[in-house]
């Protein structure tokens, strides 16, 4: 998006919505990434496409870039295992849901310590007369704290007429279930069904298999009824697309991953003005083509990486050490070569103070010697003196994660999630993460102490 209607969004979309009335997303209005000393965790399970009977477990700082925990992380004792969904329970056990086989009346259940290591526990029957398909069960835990689990059931000799359907838990070991209840206005003929809940309306997001694309409803109720709001390709997604999960990231935002199964690509999307624009679609590094039907659970656990507030620090190239951030004369940023014979003037260039984030105090901000803030604009890095405008606050903001070496750190930009400040030609951007070695390494700066 151009900076001028980006800007234009900025200031009008907070009104717009009070005056559609919509509902503001909850955590927006203060920091949401998580304190030092802590860390919000992603962890995606997905099966793949080279097998329907495995599970593979991958986590993430920044839900963009997913590391391998195991694979296979577990095979059912008979079926399929597709498109498993995981949430972690009261009892501090993580369970998951996944579609049995192709055909059949049953959902799996199973059981893990450590959202790695997996134990069966049950395939449950739902008991409605003459299913033939039983497909895709998510997670969905209320905010009355209601276990569900949403899940698409058709009772045709195709795979057609789907309707979602809720089962709620009746007991706190998960194994016993309440009659399945349809949820009203989703269906016929739409599967793959997600629900997130913002304030008090339930947002489905589920794929019409006539059109082959990603609807979007709303609800006042979990069980509806539901008003279709979109359809056809109203988010950019485009067609033959399914299995939309989604997860909010730490700025407050919404995360869509879907999978594009007839491109055989893996894709994902952001919103952050509650659904109603989305961000143009970007393949998931590293696992696009491999997996299908992933879900995210986001938890926020020990550990992480974090810097020194209200010190000064100079950020050292990681794969050019004789390099460090630095603004010029002409107020862009670079990585410049300083050294202990440069002039006073550049080692002060290359000199910040680290701040809070100006949009979220657990990220932070960099401020030089003239007191301008190190931001992106147009995706390139500058220092501006701060206008107090929403806009400015988060092109100032980046969050802390694990840099490519020990003690480094990568700053992904606040407000749009998956890019990270890095070196290109030697002028400092923010880019989208790639995943290659020569990216992470390119991302990653080591605070050192200051030069000026």
């Amino acid at each position: 998006m151009n900076r001028p209607v980006r800007t234009l969004l900025a200031l009008l979309g907070p009104l717009l919505m009070v005056l559609l009335g919509v509902p503001a997303l909850q955590g927006t209005a203060s920091a949401s990434a998580p304190p030092a000393g802590q860390t919000t965790r992603y962890t995606m399970t997905a099966f793949t496409n080279s097998s329907e009977s495995n599970m593979y477990v991958y986590d993430s700082a920044d839900a963009t870039a997913f590391t391998l925990q195991k694979g296979p992380a577990y095979t059912p004792p008979s079926g399929l295992i597709r498109d498993p969904s995981i949430f972690r329970h009261t009892d501090g056990f993580y369970y998951m849901t996944y579609t049995t086989n192709w055909t059949g009346n049953t959902i799996g259940f199973a059981r893990s310590a450590d959202r790695v290591n997996w134990t069966f526990l049950y395939n449950y029957t739902i008991p409605i007369s003459g299913l033939t398909r039983t497909w895709a069960p998510e997670w969905f835990i209320d905010t009355d704290g209601s276990v569900n689990v949403i899940v698409s059931l058709t009772t045709a000799s195709t795979a057609t007429h789907f309707t979602a359907y809720k089962l709620t838990a009746t007991d706190s070991a998960l194994t016993t279930w309440s009659a399945p209840a349809q949820l009203s206005g989703i269906g016929p003929n739409n599967i793959d069904t997600f629900i997130v809940k913002t304030g008090s309306t339930y947002h489905a997001f589920t794929k019409n298999e006539t059109t082959k694309y990603i609807e979007y409803a709303t609800a006042s109720s979990l069980t509806g009824p539901y008003t279709i709001l979109k359809t056809g390709d109203w988010a950019g997604f485009g067609s033959w697309v399914e299995g939309p999960a989604l997860v909010q990231l730490d700025n407050g935002g919404w995360r869509i991953y879907y999978d594009g199964y007839r491109a055989g690509k893996y894709w994902y999307s952001d919103s952050f003005d509650n659904f109603a624009t989305w961000s143009t679609p970007n393949e998931v590094p590293g696992l696009s083509g491999f997996i299908r039907h992933a879900t995210v659970l986001k938890e926020t656990v020990p550990g992480g990486v974090t810097l020194p507030t209200h010190t000064t620090r100079s950020l050292q190239s990681v794969n050019f050490p004789g390099r460090y951030a630095v603004v010029r004369s002409d107020s862009l940023g670079y990585v410049d070569p300083v050294s202990a014979s440069s002039s006073t003037a550049v080692k002060q260039s290359a000199t910040f103070t680290v701040l809070p984030g100006l949009a979220d105090a657990n990220c932070y901000s960099f401020r030089d010697s003239a007191g301008r803030y190190l931001r992106h604009w147009d995706f390139r890095v500058r220092f501006d003196a701060a206008n107090g405008t929403d806009t400015f606050n988060k092109d100032a903001t980046y969050c802390a994660r694990p840099g490519r070496t020990s003690g480094s750190v990568s700053l992904e930009s606040y407000n749009y999630p998956g890019r990270y400040l890095r070196h290109y030609n030697y002028a400092l951007r923010v880019d989208l993460y790639q995943n290659t070695d020569t990216f992470r390494a390119d991302s990653s700066f080591t605070a050192v102490s200051p030069w000026a």
